[in-house]
Order: structure tokens, then sequence, then C-alpha cells
């Protein structure tokens, strides 16, 4: 792939990644690279951080190496890139010594711009790799997942301090550091870990728009879950739990009441953990149940939802792994159950032995944690305040901000519970303390207590009424709880005017009273977009790559939404670069036609707001003349087979023949020419049975005695003549 000089940041975004305009500080950063100046980003989970290092790797001279710690992500994004048409490779373990051999030739005759590496292949025991890097042209480092280098990031692995040295070794080549989640503290260490020279640092807003946040109380999580599920059967999603044993035994639960769940967690054997995540990310697992092991660098656009069945550790970890849903910036859900037990648990798994700093560091995480679940105020500003960053109290996609709530003058509720804490001179914790309020004749409340005029007070509202009035409380400012390892209630400032009767004080009557939708995605047509899914589905098996690398579902949505009817009206779609246009477009654009023609539609593409930049009319005249079917048709009729075509054009065989359908649903070829005549009435009749939605089926039922190039022009001719 040769490097073009005139290519500017936003002609390379257009053609290779089929996007108008830059998101976030892409752009900024891009050109920060481009002047061989170091960068630390820091930018949420699905805001586009790869694009701040793949697309410099287009427009330099030479190879960029990428630093990331997964072999998932890793083959993931190598996929993404070569459908884009962007050479790229990877070196991991689970390569052969062939493959290597090939990727080293590969790499010396400057046939792969973007090389992704783990750190341990660097630097470890004997490893020569450093020395072959220096003998290449490097024009640019990438470490993604950086906050992996700081002890006090919320994903710590010791290999990543190991690239400390990189940059010693490679002083005149700009670094790209990346993450999604970095408070203060890893900020600063992944800054002095790295070495890095004068960098610039960029923080992206963090907010997730799209993404709507809700916790409720656990009470029977698996019939909550359940609840939430039923209206989702048909998406993807991924539901966190704790321990390994409870991803097994929940995952084995979904599949009894039918749903296409499987585990995952680090104890499970390489192998299937491996199948276990191909799956997930080609569409044939819907549900994934795994500890915090699952997801790391999973790019898969598609997962609507993330659920937290269990409490996780702290808001970093929180935040990236709900970042995991809606990635494509379609609505999505994050769902957390919450029970104070869970808290309780998680506080001995923060302690770190012989460490009472890190420990400190660790509970207040946790704590902060908690005070997020026990919130009663918008989720969306508590979380982005953690990262530093300002947002006004009602976001509108939040369980607090899209429910009415009815609220009551709970002045005397107030007074009762903090007298009650006042009383017990702010020594205890909520149980106690509701416990006392309500007169409870255990003989954990201490015989001078029950002696106090504010025993019993309470007895009149049940524990659970107590537990929420009491996070209300705190979650308004009139009471604290103590980060200790056993939390404590105290009074504050606000306090004093409660007590003298000089404030007043409202709760909320009942937790919710109606829940509002948040906004809706597109207004497609669901079975177009079902039809294109399936479609979307066949070329990813034939390209033997997850769906979402083709095209995302926001594509789909957009087709399925304005109907495009010709390559340059295509070409305005999100997601259709030059590459993708040439590969998948004529595939697309016959289930659009047919669907127009059927339903007596007409293109909307106009209507899409599109800053897109056209070509210029001689550009485009040009784009027409060597449009890549035509060009296909036209080596077809000077003789050429079609594998000939497909070695001559660098294209797969599937394509040249979704191509050459083309020509046939035009009326400018018969389907004699590609399908024998006996072999046509038995796909036709295939065809009419199982519908022209999926391929997969058709060539099921038919056999290996035909192809799918074969099954797609019969489904051509069969549209041409209005027979489906």
């Amino acid at each position: 792939m040769q490097t073009d000089p005139q290519m500017t940041p936003i002609k390379a975004l257009q053609k290779y990644f089929g996007y108008s305009a830059f998101r976030h500080r892409q752009e900024e950063i891009i050109q920060h690279i481009l002047d061989k100046k170091d960068v630390l980003t820091l930018m949420p989970t699905g805001g586009g951080k790869s694009l701040c290092y793949q697309l410099p790797a287009v427009l330099l001279d030479g190879l960029t190496i990428v630093i990331s710690p997964l072999i998932a992500l890793m083959k993931d994004q190598v996929d993404a890139l070569n459908v884009n048409g962007i050479p790229a490779a990877f070196i991991n373990s689970s390569q052969s010594t062939q493959e290597h051999i090939d990727i080293s030739t590969r790499l010396k005759n400057n046939q792969i711009k973007l090389l992704y590496l783990a750190p341990e292949r660097l630097f470890g025991k004997d490893s020569k790799l450093i020395d072959f890097l220096k003998t290449l042209p490097v024009s640019l480092i990438a470490i993604d997942e950086a906050h992996c280098i700081s002890h006090w990031g919320h994903d710590f692995r010791p290999e990543y301090l190991m690239l400390s040295g990189f940059k010693l070794e490679f002083p005149n080549v700009p670094v790209i550091a990346l993450t999604a989640t970095a408070d203060k503290l890893t900020k600063k260490d992944i800054l002095e870990k790295l070495n890095l020279r004068n960098p610039a640092v960029f923080v992206s807003s963090f907010n997730r728009e799209n993404i709507t946040y809700k916790v409720t109380p656990k009470r029977d999580s698996f019939n909550q879950l359940l609840d939430f599920l039923e209206e989702r059967k048909e998406d993807s999603g991924i539901i966190y739990c704790l321990s390994r044993k409870s991803t097994e035994s929940l995952a084995a639960d979904l599949k009894e009441e039918g749903f296409l769940a499987e585990p995952y967690h680090a104890g499970l054997d390489n192998a299937l953990k491996a199948r276990t995540q191909e799956a997930f990310l080609r569409d044939e697992v819907r549900i994934i149940v795994a500890t915090i092991a699952f997801g790391m660098g999973i790019n898969k656009s598609n997962v609507r939802y993330v659920v937290h069945v269990d409490l996780p550790k702290n808001i970093e970890g929180y935040y990236q792994e709900t970042g995991r849903a809606g990635r494509d910036g379609l609505p999505s859900n994050a769902l957390l159950l919450y029970s104070p037990g869970d808290a309780i648990k998680l506080k001995q798994f923060a302690m770190v032995e012989d460490n009472p700093e890190q420990s400190r560091i660790m509970l207040k995480k946790l704590d902060d944690m908690v005070k997020y679940c026990q919130l009663h105020a918008c989720r969306r500003q508590f979380l982005l305040k953690y990262f530093d960053e300002d947002f006004p109290p009602n976001c509108g996609s939040c369980d607090f901000c899209l429910t009415d709530f009815k609220r009551f003058d709970a002045t005397l509720i107030a007074q009762k519970a903090l007298s009650a804490v006042s009383r017990l001179k702010e020594r205890f914790g909520s149980t106690y303390v509701i416990d006392f309020l309500r007169g409870s004749k255990s003989e954990k409340i201490w015989e001078e207590h029950k002696q106090l005029k504010t025993y019993g007070i309470g007895a009149d509202i049940s524990k659970p009424e107590w537990q929420r009035y009491l996070r209300e409380l705190t979650g308004q400012g009139y009471l604290q709880v103590t980060e200790d390892m056993y939390p404590i209630l105290k009074l504050t400032e606000k306090s004093e005017g409660v007590l003298k009767g000089l404030e007043k004080v409202e709760l909320v009557e009942t937790e919710v009273i109606e829940e509002r939708q948040p906004a809706a995605a597109l207004p497609f047509e669901a079975s177009l977009f079902a039809e294109l899914r399936n479609l979307r589905a066949d070329i990813a098996r034939l390209e033997n790559v997850p769906p979402y690398i083709i095209l995302s579902d926001v594509s789909l949505q957009e087709m399925a939404t304005y109907f495009p009817q010709t390559l340059d009206e295509l070409r305005l779609i999100s997601g259709f670069g030059d590459v993708k246009l040439a590969r998948y477009g004529r595939e697309f654009l016959l289930p659009l036609k047919t669907y127009a023609e059927k339903n007596g539609l007409v293109s909307k593409i106009k209507q899409k707001s599109t800053q897109r930049e056209r070509k210029p009319a001689k550009e485009r005249a040009a784009t027409r003349s060597s449009d890549t079917a035509k060009e296909s048709f036209t080596l077809y009729r000077a003789g050429k087979p079609v594998s000939e075509i497909a070695a001559l054009r660098g294209l797969a065989a599937t394509t040249i023949e979704g191509h050459l359908s083309f020509y046939i649903y035009k009326g400018d070829m018969d389907v004699t020419e590609l399908v024998k005549s006996e072999k046509i009435p038995s796909i036709k009749d295939v065809v009419l049975s199982y519908g022209a939605e999926k391929l997969s089926p058709i060539k099921e039922v038919l056999g290996d005695d035909f192809t799918y190039g074969e099954i797609k022009a019969v489904v051509a001719w069969m549209r041409k003549n209005g027979e489906i």
C-alpha cells in the first residue's frame, strides 16, 4: 500500500473508513501525531480511539506498531483494517512459526502498515523482536489500554511496565498512549512510566449519550433479568457476574429459558474461551455471561446492553464495562442490580495485603461505586463528575431523569433518622440505626440504647423503606457514610436545620411512578433491516469475519431509512468507504432496490443530514467509468473465468459473483451464463420455500453441489422477473 502525499486526514477518513466528519478531538490528535509529537488520549469506550492511530498509519510512510494486551482485540482490529483495504497483521502466541516467518517477510517488503503486538513479545526473555523492529521504518507507536501500566489503574498488568523502555529504543518516533478510563492518579502514572516527551494530553468528553443507565435494587435477580431480556431476545448483550461459578450457573439457567447464552471466565480452557468469544462476535451466541475477564478491547459494535448482576469494584471498571454497549452510537442500555450485601463482600477483596495506602484507595473507589448505586440524582452527572467533567443535573436518559417521582413532606421521618444517628453518637452503620429506629428486641441492640426516647420511634416504617429513606437522605446530603471497612452514618452541616425544624425535607413516596422512554433510533423499515442483516451475515461468513466488521448496525439502519438506489447514494451511508463500496455496494443495492420497488418507495437520501465531502464531478465520472462491478463484467465478457477475475482484481470470488449477479438483475446477462439450466429449478424451488433473505439455509438444503454464486445468480434472476 503506497502512501499518497496529497491525501488529507479528512479524505483518508472518507476513503478508508467511510465517515464524513471526525468525532470528539480526533482531528487534533491526528494532527499532533502527523507533527511527530507524543500524545496521551483519554476517550470514552466506543469514542473512536483506534482511529487516532489507524488513520495516521495510512498517512505516514513506514510502519505503525500497536501494543495491545489481548489476542482477541488484535484479531478483531486486523480483520477490520484488512476489510477496509489497510494491510495489517499481528504477531502473537496463537500463530505458527511459519506464520511468523511470512509476516516478517511482509514487514521487510513494506507490505504491512500496522503491526499489533503484546508487550511481553517485545521484552520477553530471549526476544529479538526489538532488534528486528529497529531495522524497519517505524513511523508511529501506539500503546492501547495504557491504564494497564498503572498500579492505581483498575486493570494493572505487570507486563505493561516493560514498555517504559520503548521510548528509549525509538527516541524519534512519536508515541500515542490511549485509554478509556483513568482518574488523575492513573493519568499521572501513565505519563511518568511511558517516558513520553512533552506530550499533548487530550481528554474527550466521557459522556456516552446513547447509553441509558439504570440501577435497581436486587431482589429476585433471575426474574428481574428475564423481565429485562424479554424485549431484547434478538439483541447481543453482556452480563457480568462477580464469580466464575455464577457465570456458569446463570448461563445454564438462561439456556433453559431459550436464550443463546454462554459463560466466559479466566478459569475456562483457552480453546473454549476463544470459540465462545468468536461465536459471540459472529452473532451465533447472543449473550455472554462473564466475569471481568471478558470484554477488554472487544470491538463488537452492536452490543445493545450490559447488565451487572453483582456490584462492580469501582467506577472505572463499571464505566468501561458499560461502555461495551452501543459502540455504534445506537440506543443501548446499562442495568445494574444493586444489593448492599455485595458491597460488604467486596470490601474484603479491596484490601491489599501489607499496603495500607493502596487499600485506602481501593476502598475509596468501592465507596464511590456504592454512592453511585444509592444515588438519588442524575447518574450521568455523577459518572462524568467522577472523571472531572461538568454536566447538567438532568441528562434525560438515566433511570432518575426518566422517572416522574411523586414526593411527600418527609420532614418528620428525616428528623427521626437524624435524631437516631445523633443519639447513637454517630458510631453505628445503617443496619444498627434501622433496627434501633424500629425497636428491635435483638440482643445486638445495646441495653443502654433501649432506654433512649428515640428507640422504636420508627416502628411503623418497614425495614426496606427505612433503607431507601436513609439512602435518599445520604444522597441529598443530610447524612454521610464513612469510608471505613464498616461504614458508619454521620450527620452533616445540613442536618442541623432539619433537627431544629428550620428546613423541610421531601422524599419519594414510591420508587417509580412513571418511567419515560429515551429517544428512539432512526425510524427504519424493520423488515428491510432484517433482510440487510441477513445479507451482512452471509457476506461475513464467506469473508470469515464477524458481521459488524462488514458494516455496522448504524449503516444498515441508515440504508433501511433512506433507501439509497445508486452507488453514489450508497456512498453517503456511514461506513461505506471506497473499498467497502467496491466490495459490497452492488450486493446491498439489490435488496434495497427490490424492497423500494415492491413497496412503492423512492430514495430519501436527500433527507440524510450530511456534510460528507462529495467527489468533484470529474472524479465522480472517473469513478463511474472504472466502476468495480462494471470492471468485473467487462473482464467476464472478455472471456475470463470468475477465479481469474478475482485473482486479477485482488477480490474474493464471491464478490465477483455478486458483481455479475447485478448484471443478471439488470438484464445484461442471462442466468444460464453462471448456472447450468438443469440446476435452476432446484435452486428456484428452495428459494420459493425458504425465501431469499438469507443464503445460508438455501445452501444448506441444496448441499455441496451448489455454490453461493449460483444461488446469488438465480435470486437476482428471480428478482428481475418479479418472482420474489
